[in-house]
């Protein structure tokens, strides 16, 4: 026992010293397996702190059921046949309204000096950022699923099917990742997440309610109508909305897929820089 023991030890130790003098390196990380691990680390965190999904499963239970009964009598007669034009709306708006999350919780990241750490990692740059929306995205699915079973309960029936269900859902994420950028760019530029809330909401409050997400727009003011007409929002609910219900989407999906686009090259960049140099 006494002459193996040393005898183990030094062959550990050989082995250590000829790991530190070789000269091969292992191959750096790529730009799609670092923005997936940045992603898990990000739906861990719903692990370690599950209260996180409250706003992905309370809020759109309480969106959807408070207006389709206050509304539904008033507007269409009826509950169930209000809900056939609200679910693809509010399933927008539930979506919308959780996104503004993503930007308190990269402040909170950095005021905790984690992004520091990544900064210096030799990784692609963005991939703590497309890692952490791309974690978020799997937080705006449960909430779409949430919206949709609870609009298949109060009797809400798409025309579309699944597979226009399916699109649907997949053009909100597409958006809710554009719209993530805005948030991201919020967090470097402002001090605390409190104030991030309160300008996410600013915008977000007139995107959603100046929108054709609960009525149809030709029974509004012509100022509010021509708001409506060019707000973004508006066209991913006519996208949506469309492609869950099996009738002509117009432009509204290209409208959305070119504002998306547009947040993205926008909002993106804008980040990346503030990112780079955030002093």
């Amino acid at each position: 026992m006494s002459v193996a023991a040393p005898t183990a030890q030094k062959h550990e130790t050989s082995k250590i010293l000829s790991a530190l003098a070789s000269t091969e390196r292992p191959e750096p990380p790529g730009p799609i397996s670092t923005s997936f691990t940045f992603g898990w680390r990000a739906l861990l965190k719903i692990k370690h702190v599950p209260e996180q999904l409250v706003d992905v499963t309370v809020f759109p239970i309480m969106f959807t059921l408070l207006f389709t009964f206050l509304f539904g009598g008033a507007l269409a007669g009826s509950t169930v046949e209000y809900v056939q034009f609200l679910l693809p709306g509010i399933l927008v708006q539930g979506v919308i309204m959780i996104t503004m999350y993503t930007g308190t919780t990269l402040r909170t990241d950095i005021e905790k000096g984690v992004f520091d750490r990544f900064r210096s990692l030799p990784i692609w740059r963005p991939s703590a950022l497309v890692g952490m929306l791309l974690g978020d995205a799997a937080r705006f699915t449960i909430s779409a699923l949430v919206t949709i079973t609870l609009g298949l309960i109060l009797g809400w029936r798409p025309q579309g099917g699944p597979v226009g269900v399916a699109l649907g859902v997949l053009l909100l994420l597409v958006f809710a990742f554009s719209l993530g950028w805005v948030w991201t760019f919020l967090s470097l530029v402002l001090r605390t997440s409190n104030a991030i809330m309160g300008v996410s909401m600013l915008v977000i409050t007139p995107l959603t309610f100046g929108s054709n997400i609960f009525v149809d727009p030709s029974t509004m003011p012509g100022w509010l109508q021509a708001f409506v007409e060019v707000n973004p929002v508006s066209h991913l609910v006519t996208g949506v909305r469309a492609l869950m219900g099996g009738t002509d989407p117009g432009n509204g999906i290209v409208l959305t897929l070119v504002s998306s686009a547009a947040l993205v090259a926008v909002f993106g960049s804008l980040t990346m820089w503030r990112y780079r140099d955030p002093r």
